[in-house]
């Protein structure tokens, strides 16, 4: 009886996932257009030249989201010109967006998924929080998305499952950044991902446990070095309940991973050759030298608590990559307006890979904040029916090296009345992982340390008006020789009325402060008017 009880709870908290169920969707389609012209001053108030920059800018952009029987998803997407005012502020564009989708059509069998971002950050290690101020000068733009299937279908008491996706990661950064020492770290370019896996399983309830036997392979194509991660594995793992809400969990497993990479192409002086946009230019002649290479058992056990239908746990302890891994997860929606989620990871990991997972782990329903004064998406996107997401730990510091990465992170969203507000931290740990003799030699088994909080909160005060705002710190821990220890914190409101049903005002005061060890700290305070024209 135990065991029928689990499996009804774990059924119903699978159909419960990321996705509602079809028949439960009301249907909603939104798409709303706009418009919107900005004027935004900037001055350092400590540190700095103390000038006074501005500029304007204008943007077009779209926010959509739909709810179908057979579709859901939303996008927000935004292009915006900035205009500026003396020889401080260059004119520039700005592509930025987040959108997630998915579509069955095969109902609960067959559905297809898609998302992708694109937003900037800064390139030089100074965090993620608020770096692409006006007349900055080493910013990078990310562009990064993913799509593919996923099958789930029965044949009798077995379940059977296979997916497949392929994601792409672009940097676009013209500053120059494949320097000496660690900071060659920064010439990432490109990577494709490519990842297939397919499982057959039964519940538990016709036998007393659950089992599912799973296989996979993970490859990504990365530039520059023409570097290769390649992971092959297979396991089989067993449940097993012991009351109605609790199980034993546990797997036992083989995998064959390497990460390799050519070497960097080298003049008559046997130093780097770099390429006009400062990256590594590839010695395509060259072997690939093996940075990391595993071949072996894996295995974990654990614990999985699902007392109802909004609240999961599950937390797991074994031995992979030749060492001990903890991973855990824990989700709660306490009501239809509210969640949270933590969750515990320890992987072996690169920036493409990164932006391609936070993507998938984002739900198809969120609420975007972006920064007013650069038109910038927040790092953290929250959704109050789970899948929120951060890209703190991706953005706060490009890296062109596989790493071990482990670390912890918390989020809460809530939506009560005329509030809404979200609060995010995290914590992650870089070991990086390199061939001996190779150019990032130096750094091979060097780590860093990404520390960041993001707090945003919003109230309507009455049917036309309303104010937001956003508090943010990020600290930036380095290990690596020639790359800084940098503090960015820093602040937002902003107050919004709707003058018609389709004009609206903003205006926005801030302060963004940037710190970096050894260096003179920058405080800048920033002031914008805007308004905004939705079709």
């Amino acid at each position: 009886m135990g065991r029928s009880t689990f499996l009804k709870a774990t059924t119903a908290i699978v159909l419960a996932g990321a996705v509602m169920p079809a028949s439960a969707r009301e249907k909603r389609l939104e798409i709303e257009p706009y418009l919107e012209v900005n004027q935004t001053v900037l001055t350092d108030i400590k540190g700095g030249d103390g000038d006074v920059l501005a500029y304007s800018s204008a943007a077009v952009g779209v926010d959509a989201r739909v709810t179908t029987r057979d579709a859901e998803g939303q996008a927000n997407i935004r292009y915006e010109h900035q205009f500026g005012w003396g020889g401080n502020v260059g004119d520039q564009d700005i592509i930025s967006g987040i959108a997630r989708a998915r579509i069955d059509p095969i109902q609960d069998i067959l559905h297809f998924e898609a998302g992708g971002i694109a937003t900037r950050t800064r390139s030089d290690f100074v965090g993620a929080g608020n770096g692409a101020l006006a007349g900055a000068d080493a910013i990078a733009k990310i562009y990064s998305g993913y799509v593919g299937p996923t099958l789930t279908t029965t044949a009798g008491d077995l379940t059977i499952n296979a997916a497949y996706r392929l994601g792409y990661t672009k940097v676009e950064d013209d500053s120059g950044l494949a320097l000496p020492g660690g900071q060659r770290l920064r010439s990432y370019d490109s990577s494709l991902y490519q990842s297939a896996s397919a499982s057959v399983g039964m519940q538990p309830g016709p036998l007393p446990v659950g089992w599912t036997v799973s296989v996979g392979y993970d490859r990504e194509d990365a530039d520059p070095l023409d570097q290769l991660f390649e992971d092959k594995w297979a396991r089989l793992d067993l449940t097993l309940p012991v009351s109605p809400t609790t199980a034993i969990v546990g797997g036992v497993g083989y995998e064959d991973l390497e990460i390799g990479q050519r070497d960097v192409l080298r003049d008559a002086n046997d130093d780097p050759v770099i390429s006009p946009s400062g990256r590594l230019v590839t010695d395509k002649s060259s072997p690939r030298q093996l940075s990391y290479d595993f071949d072996g058992l894996i295995w974990d056990v654990g614990v999985l608590w699902r007392p109802s239908r909004r609240t999961s746990l599950e937390a797991r302890i074994g031995e992979r990559y030749g060492s001990w891994r903890f991973t855990g997860n824990f989700t709660w929606q306490p009501d239809r307006d509210s969640s949270v989620s933590i969750s515990v990871f320890d992987g072996i990991d690169s920036f493409g890979r990164m932006m391609n997972g936070s993507l998938v782990g984002l739900g198809t329903s969120f609420n975007v904040q972006r920064n007013p004064f650069t038109g910038d998406l927040s790092t953290c996107v929250f959704g109050v029916q789970g899948g929120g997401q951060c890209f703190n730990d991706a953005l706060s510091a490009i890296s062109a090296a596989n790493f071990r990465h482990r670390g912890v992170n918390a989020q809460y969203s809530a939506e009560r009345g005329a509030w809404n507000w979200g609060v995010a931290a995290g914590y992650a740990r870089r070991k990086f992982i390199a061939p001996a003799g190779g150019v990032f030699d130096e750094v091979n088994g060097a780590t860093d340390e990404n520390y960041y909080v993001n707090l945003i909160a919003g109230r309507k005060i009455d049917q036309r008006s309303g104010v937001n705002g956003t508090i943010y710190a990020n600290y930036y821990d380095s290990g690596v020789d020639g790359v800084l220890d940098v503090l960015n914190v820093g602040a937002y409101a902003s107050y919004y009325r709707d003058f018609t049903r389709r004009l609206t005002g903003t205006a926005s005061v801030g302060v963004d402060g940037v710190d970096p060890k050894g260096i003179e700290s920058i405080i800048s305070a920033l002031a914008q008017i805007s308004l905004r024209y939705q079709f």
